[in-house]
């Protein structure tokens, strides 16, 4: 079953609300605009049911099938929020706003989901209820969890839930996926070293912390090269080191490290986590220093389950003709919060030879959306074929 003939004649239409929604990105959880967009389409398809304010900005659509007699519940989850980021691709429909992009995609992906959404509500050929969900604040701030805490799974009844990102380097409308644990859960952490401040010509006088924070971002790594098991996998990252001077002749009071930890099983994470505060405290102990560890558990890991994969890999291989084997992911996604609750998978879709996501210079590639669109409607259909 390749992709719908209906997708191919919307493809115009659904590449110009991407493209509109690429020129107006809105950041983690201001998605005003962006839900607005959302919202009026989805009444226009004659959805039953638009729920916005979910979640803050999160919007929530129902599409009752022709026929409702196994009270099956289906949600197909998208992500609307853009990046910090000054866009650098030169395109006609670019950024209008200084320092804000859709650098990772969520423009086709909510073009995708309200695609599919449009043809479902025109042919309703299903047996149960599909809830489209249109995610804010992704990136960083938990939209799913918040969407969640405010009872999306209960409210509307969800039984399954189903997401799609795309993704450079793989062909353009092809599929891959993993069952079990895919993306990695994403842990934040901050580092204070108090010293005693000096001048620089009488370190004697002085703890100095620059000396105590350099020793440990050095020994961080140890936790992934000693610590944990090698066939796990961790990664502990130093990404930002700051000295309360900048002077040239002053030795800093205290000195903040900033950094995450990205794991794919619990175990790990827990080491993570207790590894770091042992190695803060002795070490600036040994220099005659104090250390803090503020350590922040983020997204979870992102768990697909067996069966919601087997399903989701064999709709991608009818739409497409095949689905890979994906690789682990060591980036989050917060379709882990909604895939604790509920069972599901989660799929990636190729954007082709383009700049990887998250680049100043990414672009969605329209040429992908007949694919996502069809598996969106497929997942549909065939989880809950029509009586």
């Amino acid at each position: 079953m390749p992709t719908k003939n209906r997708f191919a004649e919307m493809h115009d239409e659904i590449t110009a609300w991407r493209r509109d929604l690429h020129e107006h990105p809105e950041i983690m959880f201001d998605t005003i605009r962006t839900a607005q967009v959302v919202a009026d389409k989805l009444a226009e398809f004659g959805c039953d049911e638009v729920t916005p304010g979910i979640g803050r900005t999160g919007v929530v659509g129902v599409i009752k099938g022709k026929t409702d007699t196994a009270g099956k519940v289906i949600g197909l989850r998208a992500d609307m929020d853009a990046l910090p980021i000054l866009e650098a691709t030169g395109l006609d429909y670019a950024s209008k706003t200084p320092g804000a992009m859709h650098a990772c995609g969520h423009d086709g992906h909510t073009a995708m989901l309200l695609g599919a959404a449009k043809y479902l509500a025109e042919t309703r050929n299903f047996d149960g209820t599909v809830v489209v969900i249109f995610q804010p604040a992704e990136e960083g701030g938990g939209g799913g969890k918040v969407m969640c805490d405010e009872g999306l799974m209960e409210r509307w009844g969800i039984q399954e839930v189903y997401g799609m990102h795309n993704w450079p380097g793989l062909p353009t409308g092809q599929f891959a996926i993993r069952p079990g644990a895919f993306f990695a859960a994403t842990d934040i952490f901050e580092i204070t070293i108090e010293g005693k401040g000096g001048h620089a010509a009488k370190p004697h006088d002085t703890v100095d912390p620059t000396l105590v924070a350099s020793n440990l971002v050095m020994a961080v790594q140890s936790i992934a090269a000693r610590n944990a098991d090698p066939v796990e996998q961790i990664v502990v990252s130093i990404t930002s080191f700051q000295t309360s001077s900048q002077a040239f002749n002053v030795i800093p009071q205290s000195v903040t490290l900033k950094g995450t930890t990205r794991t794919m099983s619990p175990e790990m994470r827990d080491l993570a986590e207790e590894r770091l505060g042992a190695l803060v405290k002795t070490i600036a102990a040994a220099y005659g220093a104090t250390g803090t560890l503020d350590y922040t558990r983020n997204y979870p890991a992102m768990v697909n389950h067996e069966e919601q994969t087997l399903f989701a890999a064999d709709v991608a291989r009818k739409v497409s003709g095949d689905c890979a084997d994906a690789p682990l992911v060591m980036g989050g996604e917060d379709f882990a919060f909604m895939l604790e609750e509920r069972p599901g998978a989660y799929i990636l879709v190729g954007n082709g030879d383009t700049a990887m996501v998250h680049h100043p210079e990414y672009n969605f590639n329209d040429e992908a959306i007949p694919a996502g669109c069809s598996w969106w409607a497929e997942i549909v259909e065939q989880r809950m074929p029509a009586a």
